[in-house]
């Protein structure tokens, strides 16, 4: 199970840290990350960290904004997003996967869902 938390409102160019933890048992990987969907539009890869060593993922409109880390001890990824942008506004997912089937780029790679928090940028 996966508990998103941190969204809300907040101005164009403010930040904002979302936080997604697992639950149950001791998450093994592949890989964690956070997915976006905004009204009317698709669900959209956003970030990815590999569990085991930490390699990052990111979607090319938020590289040098958001920063994802994870912290093994407590099962928990983490987005830290500044400079926000009014395009940024979305329900952001965490999502993980236990297996390297499919890309990992796409949201039906995943196995498991959290359950969505509101991240709206106010312009």
């Amino acid at each position: 199970q996966l508990q998103a938390s941190g969204g809300g409102l907040v101005q164009a160019g403010g930040s904002l840290r979302l936080s997604c933890a697992a639950s149950g048992r001791t998450f093994n990987g592949p890989h964690m990350g956070w997915f976006r969907q905004a009204p009317g539009r698709g669900r959209e890869f956003v970030a990815v960290i590999r569990w085991v060593g930490g390699h990052t993922y990111y979607q090319n409109s938020v590289k040098g904004r958001f920063t994802i880390s994870r912290d093994n001890a407590k099962n928990t990824v983490y987005l830290q997003m500044n400079s926000l942008k009014p395009e940024d506004t979305a329900v952001y997912y965490c999502a993980a996967r236990t297996t390297n089937r499919g890309s990992l780029y796409l949201p039906i790679s995943y196995d498991f869902w959290g359950q969505g928090t509101q991240v709206t940028v106010s312009s």
